[in-house]
């Protein structure tokens, strides 16, 4: 397992549109990851927040420079991994599909529907060892219950459960497909919550996304369509309250840390190939997750 701090970070931070640092981090290191999967976004940040350490990666990258489609979670998630993270709390820009739901409200989904086109790798498995984790329940409740509870004391509106459906964009929905999703169930609508939650269920790490609304995707009739300057200015409003549920979680995510949750338990009855089949530089590209 490749360590490159002194002690195990255990908490982790992804950081959507709009969120690319965190306010109060003291003691910084600027770590640059080798994966087996490539480069990471971004240099991931470690630092203490209150006496907690925190990793922090900004999805996107500084700047944010990398589209929802070519982010490269596997590294992401890999990287988080190796540094000992067990909880991980996202942070993600999306669209209402949901009268009841309103721009700068927040949302913790508790079900994803994918709607991505399959060019995203969804999987460290594969290629001669092959893996069936359970996902009924995609976001972990520990961490979701958590993340809701600092922003209710933020005293931003949070809504505590919803389904939250995936679309590969670049581009935003046409009328249609967001009538589409309003009718198949759908809550919110964004684009990064896929591969990352199926990924981090299969590295065993709790997972859980705060979901910001910036608009209402395009079904609403009397609403303006969506456009980047509308989401760019309610991230911005958002971003603020952002930081501050990050403050207040990082501490109770710490104390929830040694919690036993099926999440954490993810790989076993998992894998269905057989050790003595494992081809071995697949094996060596997995020994994060295979050799506990």
């Amino acid at each position: 397992m490749y360590q490159p701090v002194d002690k195990p970070v255990q908490i982790g931070v992804i950081g959507g549109s709009g969120l690319y640092e965190i306010d109060g981090l003291a003691d910084i290191q600027e770590l640059t990851i080798e994966t087996p999967f490539g480069a990471t976004s971004d240099d991931l940040l470690v630092g203490s927040l209150d006496g907690v350490r925190v990793a922090f990666l900004p999805r996107h990258g500084k700047g944010h420079r990398i589209s929802p489609s070519e982010l490269p979670v596997r590294a992401n998630i890999w990287a988080l991994k190796s540094l000992g993270v067990k909880s991980l709390l996202s942070f993600s820009a999306v669209g209402s599909l949901r009268e009841g739901l309103i721009p700068r409200d927040f949302v913790i989904p508790d079900q994803i529907l994918d709607r991505t086109k399959g060019i995203r790798p969804a999987s460290f498995f594969g290629d001669g060892i092959v893996a069936h984790v359970a996902f009924g329940e995609p976001y972990c409740s520990h961490v979701s219950k958590i993340a809701a509870e600092a922003a209710r004391q933020v005293g931003v509106t949070v809504h505590e459960t919803g389904t939250m459906v995936v679309m590969e964009g670049p581009q935003f929905s046409t009328k249609a497909e967001s009538l589409f999703y309003r009718q198949i169930g759908g809550d919110v609508i964004g684009m990064t919550a896929l591969p990352e939650a199926k990924l981090a269920r299969e590295a065993e790490i709790c997972y859980a996304t705060v979901a910001m609304v910036t608009d209402y995707d395009c079904w609403h009739e009397e609403e303006e369509a969506v456009t980047v300057d509308m989401v760019v200015a309610n991230v911005n409003a958002n971003v603020a309250n952002a930081r501050e549920i990050i403050r207040l979680a990082v501490p109770k995510l710490t104390q929830d840390i040694d919690t036993d949750c099926a999440c954490r338990h993810a790989l076993e009855g998992a894998i269905m190939t057989a050790p003595d089949r494992y081809p071995e530089n697949k094996r060596r590209q997995l020994a994060l997750f295979l050799d506990k």
